[in-house]
């Protein structure tokens, strides 16, 4: 049976993909008490990893569409953590970003934007979060983005 934040974000044409497997020696996230820690999670899309350097290789309105991916990522480790049950959700606590950019490109709070945005669109409230958006010289495999979460679960 589906949540009702699956049942809303299949009416906004999302599903959600299957919760990336670590690609080394860490956890994909760890529940202490109510807070679930959502380990880094890389831009991945429908065909694959979303690779580029922002300011040298991809626009910011790409980079946008790369932290979405993220945030879609990061909804599907907090449904494995939750056992499937995305209700149990109480609110997102706080999103790191990372952009992979030039030592030039001023416009990461842009990028992470994707993330927080969609975040927002799809929880409402519960969605709103405090955040950091960072620059970084390089991220894992060439990624455009990569970010990780705080949330607060029932």
């Amino acid at each position: 049976m589906s949540s009702q934040l699956e049942t809303r974000l299949n009416d906004m044409g999302i599903t959600l993909p299957d919760a990336p497997a670590p690609a080394a020696n860490y956890v994909p996230f760890v529940i202490s008490g109510k807070t679930v820690y959502v380990s880094g999670q890389i831009s991945n899309g429908p065909d694959g990893l979303i690779l580029g350097k922002l300011g040298e290789t991809m626009t910011t309105e790409e980079g946008v569409a790369a932290a979405r991916s993220c945030a879609l990522s990061l909804l599907a480790q907090l449904k494995a953590a939750c056992e499937g049950d995305l209700d149990r959700l109480a609110r997102v606590v706080k999103l790191v970003g990372f952009v992979n950019s030039t030592a030039d490109y001023t416009d990461q709070p842009k990028v992470i934007n994707g993330a927080s945005d969609f975040m927002v669109e799809a929880l409402g409230d519960i969605g709103r979060h405090a955040r950091s958006a960072v620059s970084a010289a390089s991220l894992p495999l060439g990624v455009a983005v990569e970010i990780e979460g705080i949330f607060e679960i029932k």
